[in-house]
């Protein structure tokens, strides 16, 4: 398979000024929310010492890159050592397109995915499958893991007031066989989850498509937690389009309205021929970096130094991406939306009315790569 452009940009990147600088533009980006009450923290992203020439921290961040997908794949075999055949058989699947595109928003069960049931699990293999999870994420407060176990608990709390929703209707495949020295894809999801994570030859090749919602979008848990998976999403979003002028805003304004995210299930390459809203290239650096924050929570879904080089990457091409909205710039009411369109990056958040908690709005987005989704294995 040819390289995709973002991977060609990802590995320019690193060879221009190692992961350093990559997982220090996570840093430096600012917070990441842990729930609608929390104060930011910053991201965990990490890296040794830049060389001169910058040859040393190329070759830790490969090393540290290898090492991370080595970890996925042993804790997918440690799972796989759990099943039987008849199990692993139902995780272990092809490549194909129609495999990987089977992934939805809504709680349809195996109707529209593929894998293996969390439900049908034993308590030890429903820990190891969610191990393989853990090692393939991010480990952020409010993103990657994290944020995934919220999702599945905020199905439980569906659960209790609506039958078809819960943590154990999520689905988990391997398409392909997992290992360092081939191409596979990690395929996890449910209602309001898909998550994509393609490998190749050790290396993390796409982290798209992730579609990721809530509903209801914050409550507490019996034991007093708080919880807000998406807060920090919204927050970046909002605060994105609260730092434009009224200038900027009614540039940036879409004359469409939104009921969903328009790259949504079944959408698969159909980005929009022509980007629209306001140019990034247009704003000053503290503008771009409110930019650069409110993609950090979607790109964060991949292991630590994963996100921290494809953040580079979408820095590396602000000037050429744009930002636009729909209804009303505080994402509180249906129909509110804002989505962020680059060369490689494309991410939508949309309000919606609530389905169990109808007196509310819920939330849907999705995060794309127009070159490098299912790891750019497939033409749409």
């Amino acid at each position: 398979m040819p390289e995709t452009k973002t991977h060609r940009r990802l590995k320019s990147k690193w060879k221009r000024t190692g992961v350093a600088f990559a997982a220090g533009t996570a840093l430096l980006l600012g917070g990441i929310y842990v729930n609608a009450d929390a104060a930011t923290t910053p991201s965990d992203s990490s890296a040794g010492d830049t060389s001169a020439d910058g040859t040393a921290a190329t070759t830790e961040a490969t090393t540290e890159a290898s090492s991370s997908v080595s970890d996925v794949v042993d804790a997918a075999n440690a799972f796989l050592d759990t099943l039987d055949s008849d199990q692993q058989s139902d995780v272990l699947l092809d490549f194909t397109e129609a495999n990987a595109t089977a992934w939805s928003n809504l709680p349809c069960g195996s109707t529209c995915r593929v894998g293996i049931e969390f439900s049908t699990l034993s308590d030890e293999q429903l820990t190891a499958a969610k191990a393989v999870i853990e090692a393939a994420t991010g480990t952020g407060s409010g993103t990657g893991y994290d944020q995934v176990t919220q999702i599945l608990a905020a199905d439980d709390k569906l659960g209790e007031t609506a039958s078809g929703y819960g943590s154990g209707n999520y689905y988990l495949a391997f398409l392909g066989t997992p290992s360092t020295d081939g191409t596979w894809q990690l395929h996890f999801g449910g209602h309001h989850l898909a998550l994509n994570l393609t490998y190749k030859d050790g290396e993390v090749e796409g982290t798209t498509p992730f579609f990721i919602g809530v509903e209801p979008t914050s409550w507490t848990g019996d034991d007093g937690t708080s919880y807000a998976p998406l807060a920090g999403m919204h927050d970046g979003m909002e605060d994105m389009l609260a730092g434009l002028s009224d200038d900027e805003l009614a540039e940036a304004k879409l004359s469409e309205s939104f009921s969903d995210v328009l790259l949504g299930p079944g959408e698969d390459g159909d980005f929009p021929e022509t980007k629209e809203g306001l140019q990034v290239s247009e704003l000053t650096d503290d503008q771009q970096e409110l930019v650069l924050a409110a993609m950090e929570p979607w790109v964060d879904v991949a292991d630590d130094t994963t996100a921290a080089s494809v953040l580079s990457a979408y820095k590396a091409d602000l000037d050429d991406t744009y930002i636009a909205y729909s209804g009303s710039s505080d994402l509180s009411a249906q129909g509110d939306y804002v989505r962020i369109d680059g060369p490689g990056v494309w991410i939508e958040f949309v309000c919606q009315n609530g389905v169990v908690y109808q007196s509310q709005v819920h939330y849907h987005t999705v995060y794309r790569d127009h070159d490098s989704d299912y790891g750019g294995e497939f033409s749409f």
